[in-house]
Parts: structure tokens; C-alpha cells; sequence
């Protein structure tokens, strides 16, 4: 897996437990799910993603996106 395919994965997982946790627990985790898609959004035109940086510290390989 590399880094690309991890950081779309770990949003989709972010995105689904907050809907749950929102369905389950309360509506105020709908906020995480807008924080999530507020940064995918910031990195597609900054190129400037925190997650892609404790990815590959922790020695997931670059894909294209984040080189």
C-alpha cells in the first residue's frame, strides 16, 4: 500500500466512524466529518496533508500524490 491508497483509506474509515458515531452517539461528531473532508479539500491544492506526514514516518511508501 502506499501512501496515496493509505491516506484515502484512513479518511473513508475517519468519515464512516464519525456518520456512526453520529447516528449512535450524538450529532456533534458530524464536525469530524467536516474537519476530514475540510482537509482532504486544503491538501488537494496545497499539497500540505499532516496524516501523509505520520504516514510516512512511520515508513509507508510515497505514492505519486505526495512527493
Amino acid at each position: 500500500m502506499n501512501l496515496d491508497r493509505a491516506i484515502l483509506a484512513f479518511a473513508g474509515v475517519m468519515i464512516l466512524a464519525s456518520v456512526a458515531l453520529a447516528h449512535f452517539v450524538s450529532s456533534w461528531w458530524l464536525l469530524l466529518t467536516l474537519f476530514v473532508g475540510a482537509n482532504l479539500l486544503q491538501a488537494s491544492f496545497t499539497g500540505f496533508c499532516p496524516a501523509a506526514m505520520v504516514f510516512s514516518k512511520l515508513g509507508v511508501k510515497s505514492g505519486c500524490a505526495f512527493k
